[in-house]
């Protein structure tokens, strides 16, 4: 039972599409009552650099719920509407920023955070991706009280799922969020009411996963061809995997797998039985769908006949962009 005599009210924290489910599960369950809805501002995107909505402000006005868009909680001024809001708890989703202790003290019963990784692996900003180029088998998302740390905070649950061999970033991530607001409701009501024991994180496994840039994407030709596979999986929606052509050209990888064959060299290209591979640290990676910068995705096999790529040709001989630091910091051993 809810110890509150009314609804549990919610000032709910997201922004992309990864917080809408739990958003909508939350919006629907008659436990609740969504006082606010807080979100980055719109963004500049795609080619124009319009304006764009987050995916939790389209949600939300679709909702009927208000909506804050606040560049940061670091003034009064700006955390004044999350304190009028009376909220019995903040419910966090991919917010994008982080929290400070007086914006944690605001909500009675305080703060959680559904993040989509089983912690205390990948805590910080890109959990699905380092899980993915990791070549883990397993993540999950962890419902966990926050503190002032960076996803420190003890654990209220944990719902599991397997990565598929085909698993990019993107659909691993729907699948994820669809896993969390399935637990949500529920693990967050018998939270509130104490009736579940909060488990302290374990001590080891812990790790840091920074936000993406750029550079994550380049394609390391001379890496095994299974790791080639898992960075265009991992990149996937963005930054993308990319390599460059002879020609001086960027080209995007979208798709491709890990082919049983020898190539003289890293990166070089060869049309074998009507596929077209590239040469890897140990076997080959076949080119599915890509895209040059500037045009539209499609097959390298139609990219071959156009003659935007030679047999014998190499990419990634030149372009390479400067080494970013470890996705993954280890914090524990």
């Amino acid at each position: 039972m809810s110890p509150f005599a009314k609804s549990i009210r919610v000032v709910y924290f997201g922004t992309p599409a990864y917080a809408v489910p739990t958003l909508e599960a939350l919006a629907a369950d008659s436990r609740y009552e969504i006082a606010l809805v807080v979100t980055q501002p719109d963004r500049p995107a795609g080619r124009g650099r319009h304006l764009r909505p987050s995916a939790v402000k389209l949600a939300a006005e679709n909702l009927g719920l208000p909506v804050y868009l606040p560049e940061s909680l670091r003034s009064a001024e700006s955390r004044a509407p999350l304190a009028d809001a009376l909220a019995d708890i903040f419910v966090v989703a991919a917010y994008g920023q982080i929290f400070g202790a007086k914006t944690l003290a605001i909500p009675r019963s305080g703060c959680v955070n559904l993040h989509a990784s089983i912690l205390p692996a990948y805590r910080g900003a890109s959990p699905v991706n380092a899980a993915i180029l990791s070549g883990d088998r397993e993540t999950g998302v962890t419902l966990m009280r926050m503190d002032a740390g960076l996803g420190t905070g003890p654990i209220v649950s944990i719902v599991r799922s397997a990565i598929e061999p085909d698993d990019t970033t993107e659909t691993l991530t729907a699948r994820l969020a669809a896993l969390a607001a399935s637990i949500a409701p529920d693990a967050i009501a018998e939270w509130i009411s104490g009736s579940v024991p909060e488990i302290p994180q374990p001590e080891s496994g812990a790790s840091l996963v920074r936000p993406l840039i750029k550079a994550d994407g380049w394609i390391k030709w001379n890496q095994s061809a299974e790791q080639v596979s898992r960075t265009v999986q991992a990149m996937q929606p963005w930054p993308r995997a990319w390599t460059t052509t002879p020609s001086g050209a960027v080209l995007q990888v979208l798709k491709g797998d890990v082919v049983d064959s020898q190539l003289e060299a890293p990166g070089i290209v060869r049309a074998v039985d009507g596929q077209v591979l590239v040469g890897c640290g140990n076997s080959a990676y076949r080119l599915g769908e890509v895209q040059v910068a500037g045009g539209t995705p499609g097959s390298a096999v139609s990219l071959f006949h156009g003659r935007r790529l030679l047999d014998g040709c190499r990419l990634g001989s030149f372009g390479e962009p400067d080494p970013p630091p470890p996705l993954v910091t280890p914090l524990s051993d």
